[in-house]
């Protein structure tokens, strides 16, 4: 006698953060900035990543990401990435005169110390990670 098989639900294993740019040769440039790698897919999509993350990208030529006053003005982010040494990633890109930090190592109620980096596309960027909790 056959049973029936139980059905296995699908399960979700990852998200991709999807931008996009005008740019491709700039925006790829600026991310080698960050220290990120990349690959490019004509005509038009790229990949970059950095250790365990990754951003796609996909290309319309002239695309300007339009401006959202009140966005800018509550500090909406486009793509929140975690790291687990936040304040040595800063220090990182901090001297680096391309990328443009839009907010300083900040600690959060939630537990998360974190920064701000505009992209040369105007995509903010967070980067954040647990916050230190002190020596007793």
């Amino acid at each position: 006698m056959n049973m029936p098989m139980e059905r296995q639900a699908a399960r979700l294993i990852r998200t991709t953060v999807v931008l996009l740019v005008g740019n491709m040769g700039q925006t790829l440039g600026w991310y080698r900035e960050l220290g990120f790698e990349s690959k490019y897919y004509p005509p038009g999509f790229a990949i970059v990543w950095r250790d365990g993350i990754k951003l796609f990208l996909q290309h319309e030529p002239g695309y300007k990401k339009p401006d959202d006053p009140a966005a800018r003005e509550r500090g909406a982010w486009d793509v929140y990435i975690e790291t687990d040494e936040v304040e040595a990633l800063f220090r990182e890109l901090s001297t680096n005169p391309q990328i443009r930090i839009t907010r300083e190592l900040c600690p959060q109620e939630y537990g998360q110390t974190e920064f701000d980096v505009e992209d040369v596309n105007g995509y903010m960027l967070v980067f954040a990670g647990a916050t230190a909790k002190p020596s007793a």
